[in-house]
């Protein structure tokens, strides 16, 4: 099969690449490539009383799949160059914002309209962060919700099923350069194409990375972000999430001077297992319909680690550490705050006398011997920082689940259109290293749509 342009990724790059080829050039014959399961078909086993833990399917339902990881992500898109990657270096601030705009207009059209679009700018809690040397980074935030996330992917797939052509549970091998074009290499064989995009999300990371390697594509050691999802009564930052909803907010330590920040805020939302590569990590989610929602808020509290000569395996740092996890807990491990700060490990009995129930089944147990103690001693500062402008955080029965992880792909070098060394070879998205959050990746799946268009 021969196509004029082959899509590796039905992730958000991959997506909005598809709908924007479709709008500018309707006649182009576009094809997608993906891993994992349709949406309809993607189905995590975990149901809480049967399957309470990762069995590690072969693939992924919550990572992989029409949407890609995001698919069952809280939704928000941030509209920002402050953070969710550095696609401004290569296209520009105001480009950057307008493709980001424009990605949210798609998403209201396709069912996310209603949806609530929350702003940092001019908050008065920015004045009282940096009082306590807390610093909330400016985003306008549009937070579709779980649930409307997935309406929204529905009527997008809808949209672009007969218009391109979609081969799910298809992962491909490798991308080989041709005299003319690119070959997709599957286990089903070989498809031909004249213009290629790669966009395989954080996911595919040692993917990409084999890919860099074979066409001898040059890449730079990126970082990755270590830490833990902090859970505690939704009250506690009811005044910052009803005004702002996301607040990323960064903190640099007394002690070693590393900079913690806080990310993936859910608001009445859940705590979940992650499964990347066959590691169990963990992560947050939040719905917009109030019958979905809990009494507790979640997000996460990284440090982001960046290794140089003679140490570049950042992914690997953060993989070891998410396997000794698992080794110790058998997956995701959950501590008590006072445990923590006593020394003590968390039991079962503890957990269950806690003011705050649980929204994640996961192991009690103690995360000072897991994470390593610069790390823990950042986490440690940054709750008691937080306590300051949303008293009740350092709290004794705030929980901390171990380990969360955000592995970033080996930045890929690409120029102003996101084209690497090889004519016609796209590589986007969270893969490309560039792009770390929904509305960075699917703008670049935009961007460079419209310059194999010709816009």
């Amino acid at each position: 099969m021969k196509y004029d342009v082959i899509i590796i990724g039905a992730g958000p790059g991959g997506i909005f690449a598809a709908y924007e080829l479709i709008q500018k050039k309707p006649g182009l014959k576009v094809a997608v490539f993906e891993a994992g399961h349709s949406l309809d078909k993607r189905k995590c086993p975990i149901d809480g009383e049967k399957i309470k833990t990762c069995i590690g399917c072969k693939s992924c339902s919550i990572m992989s799949g029409f949407g890609g990881a995001g698919a069952f992500s809280d939704g928000k898109y941030n509209i920002t160059n402050d953070f969710g990657g550095t696609l401004y270096q290569y296209i520009g601030k105001n480009q950057a914002l307008e493709l980001m705009r424009y990605v949210d207009r798609i998403n209201l059209s396709f069912g996310g309209e209603g949806t609530k679009l929350y702003s940092t700018a001019g908050s008065r809690f920015k004045t009282e962060c940096i009082r306590n040397d807390l610093h909330l980074l400016d985003a306008s935030v549009r937070h579709l919700g779980t649930d409307i996330n997935y309406i929204v992917l529905e009527n997008i797939y809808a949209y672009l099923k007969d218009k391109a052509e979609f081969y799910f549970d298809t992962p491909v091998i490798t991308v080989k350069a041709e005299d003319e074009g690119y070959s997709i290499i599957t286990k089903d064989g070989s498809y031909g194409c004249d213009k290629c995009i790669i966009s395989v999300g954080r996911s595919g990371s040692k993917w990409m990375e084999e890919v860099c390697r074979d066409l001898e594509i040059p890449t730079s050691s990126n970082r990755v972000d270590i830490g833990v999802r902090v859970e505690l009564p939704a009250a506690v930052f009811a005044h910052l999430t009803d005004e702002l909803y996301e607040s990323k907010i960064v903190y640099r330590t007394e002690k070693y001077g590393d900079k913690v920040r806080t990310f993936c805020m859910n608001p009445k939302g859940s705590v979940v297992n992650e499964n990347t590569n066959g590691i169990i990590t963990v992560n947050g989610h939040s719905y917009e319909d109030p019958e979905k929602q809990t009494d507790n808020t979640n997000f996460a509290l990284l440090v982001a680690k960046h290794f140089s000569e003679p140490f570049k395996d950042s992914n690997g740092y953060g993989e070891s550490i998410a396997r000794l996890s698992n080794m110790l807990g058998g997956g995701v491990i959950v501590q008590r705050f006072g445990d923590l700060i006593r020394g003590r490990r968390s039991t079962p009995s503890r957990i269950q006398e806690a003011f705050i129930t649980p929204t994640l089944n996961a192991t009690p147990g103690d995360l000072s011997l897991v994470l390593p103690k610069r790390l823990l001693d950042g986490i440690i500062e940054m709750i008691y920082a937080l306590d300051k402008v949303a008293p009740g955080t350092a709290n004794e029965d705030t929980l901390l689940y171990g380990v969360e992880v955000k592995f970033y792909n080996m930045e890929v070098e690409v120029d102003e259109s996101l084209e690497c060394r090889y004519k016609g070879l796209y590589i986007i998205g969270d893969g490309s290293g560039i792009t770390h959050s929904l509305s960075h990746a699917s703008a670049s799946g935009v961007h460079v749509a419209r310059r194999i268009a010709g816009e």
